[in-house]
């Protein structure tokens, strides 16, 4: 058995206490024994307790690392569960909730996302959290160095500047490109292709059924719109509600990151004229030119003198998570005036959970889900892209790129990952007018592969996540309505935004 796969045994043993399974041999087929119900128990420390008088439980579900191949080795999926807190009359059943990745650990979002549901979904459903597989405590995806991603500048590995602008520089790129993937395929193993979207979309349907449920109902917030989308493809009668929230659309993952890279820029001159616009709160400049000029003197000084590891490629990526996000735009703009006040980055520099192990299991779970998806692009078409936009903006955000290690990728999948289904249930769409992360075109695309569909667009927002997030009553009713009396809209609906907000006080 390789390395990987023992860690992902013992991993097994340790969350139930069970023996791993053997692989069965070729001389002994045998149908798939029928899921037998997990059980529930203590949850890890990650997962936070919800308020009385609920709980929070947790199981393992042991799946196939290959669903072709049911007697081979086997891999842990955990699993939380918080239970519907209304009537036996009351409950509609179960629902699934991912948080989103591809590498989010889902496992702590039962009781996250529970909380912020409305209350007459919390009392209809139990709801069940899971870390997909390569994330979490379900055999979590390993790619050791990434090709020097989480190096400081300095340190050998790592260029200065992650942006390419030159013939040497585009060389420097792709050759970290082709170290991930050396490093993924060397740290994942014989799993490497089997991280993938349609297998975790198989072990949904194994948890289903380990749950006892005919049916289940689900709510995928960014990926985990991809990931519902791929379960109604595969398994559409085994889906009853259906909730995409801030939607994939249904293309090829370095296409995608393409189209959010640009959404990104055209939402970075947003933030620019958000900060002129309080000039006297951040002190970067009354004009969105002198805004960006603020910006670019930031990040040509961390590119040219790195702080404590700090350097262009950190503060990229601090950038990259902002922009999803009006709420921490505060921070952002307090962070860029104390670094040209004093030179510090203490406010710039991500907080946990975005920094540390887990950011890094995060990482190689990203890559590893992408690249499994499908066929990765060219290294031709990688530079043609980055090229493309610094055509749009001189200075573009590369940090959401992460398909790029695909054009090196070692197990090549020959098809796509399939998405939607005609004979499944109209599912409803949520997505924000103004997202960069997920654009809302990928909602209405998405939209055409589920026949009956409808989309609840929030209108004037510019941030990442809408149903039980953005507090918009429009948005949470609706769906609401439908989760809890299965009621599907007459036509799309439009909801009223919040607009930009108002800076947080000054600290």
């Amino acid at each position: 058995m390789p390395p990987a796969l023992r860690r992902t045994a013992l991993l097994c043993a340790l969350l139930t206490g069970a023996v791993p399974l053997t692989t069965a041999t070729a001389a002994e087929p045998r149908a798939r024994p029928a899921a037998s119900p997990p059980h529930f128990g203590a949850c890890p420390a990650s997962v936070p307790a919800p308020p009385a008088p609920d709980r929070v439980e947790c199981a393992t579900v042991r799946v196939p690392l290959d669903h072709t191949r049911p007697d081979g080795d086997h891999i842990p999926i955990a699993v939380s569960r918080v239970r519907a807190s209304g009537t036996p009359a009351e409950r509609r059943g179960a629902l699934l909730v991912n948080p989103g990745g591809p590498g989010g650990s889902g496992l702590p979002y039962a009781v996250t996302k529970r909380a912020k549901l409305p209350a007459a979904v919390r009392r209809a459903y139990d709801v069940i959290g899971f870390d997909p597989r390569g994330t979490g405590h379900s055999a979590p995806a390993d790619c050791g160095p990434m090709g020097g991603l989480f190096d400081g500048p300095g340190t050998g590995s790592a260029p200065r500047d992650p942006v390419p602008r030159d013939h040497p520089g585009e060389r420097a790129y792709l050759d970290s490109q082709r170290r991930l993937a050396a490093d993924c395929a060397a740290g994942t193993g014989a799993a490497l292709p089997r991280l993938s979207t349609s297998e975790t979309a198989r072990d949904m349907d194994d948890v289903r059924a380990a749950l006892g449920e005919r049916r289940i109902s689900y709510l995928g917030v960014s990926y985990g719109t991809y990931l519902g989308a791929a379960y109604a493809a595969r398994f559409p009668h085994r889906v009853d509600k259906l909730v995409l929230d801030s939607v994939v659309g249904p293309e090829d993952w370095h296409a995608f990151d393409v189209r959010q890279a640009r959404a990104l820029l055209r939402q970075r001159d947003v933030l620019f004229g958000w900060l002129a616009r309080h000039g006297s709160r951040f002190r970067l400049g009354t004009t969105a030119r002198e805004v960006r000029a603020a910006y670019q003197r930031t990040r040509d000084g961390l590119t040219a003198h790195p702080v404590a590891g700090f350097g262009a490629a950190a503060f990229d990526r601090t950038v990259y998570r902002a922009l999803g996000r009006t709420e921490r735009w505060t921070a952002l703009g307090d962070g860029l005036r104390a670094y040209l006040d004093t030179g510090t980055v203490d406010r710039l520099r991500p907080a946990a959970p975005f920094d540390g192990p887990a950011s890094r299991t995060y990482e190689a779970a990203n890559r590893v889900v992408k690249c499994a998806d499908g066929p990765g692009p060219t290294p031709g078409r990688v530079l043609a892209d980055i090229r493309g936009l610094r055509r749009q903006d001189p200075q573009p955000v590369l940090a959401g790129l992460e398909a790029a290690g695909c054009a090196y990728w070692h197990t090549r999948p020959a098809q796509r990952t399939r998405l939607g289904s005609p004979a499944a249930p109209p599912a409803l769409l949520v997505a924000s007018a103004h997202d960069p992360v997920t654009p809302i075109a990928g909602a209405r695309a998405l939209g055409r592969a589920l026949p009956g569909s409808r989309l609840v667009t929030l209108h004037n927002d510019y941030s990442h996540g809408v149903f039980a997030s953005r507090g918009n009553h429009c948005v949470d009713s609706t769906v609401s309505a439908y989760l809890v009396g299965g009621t599907v809209p007459a036509r799309n609906v439009h909801c009223d935004g919040p607009g930009l907000p108002e800076p947080s006080p000054q600290p």
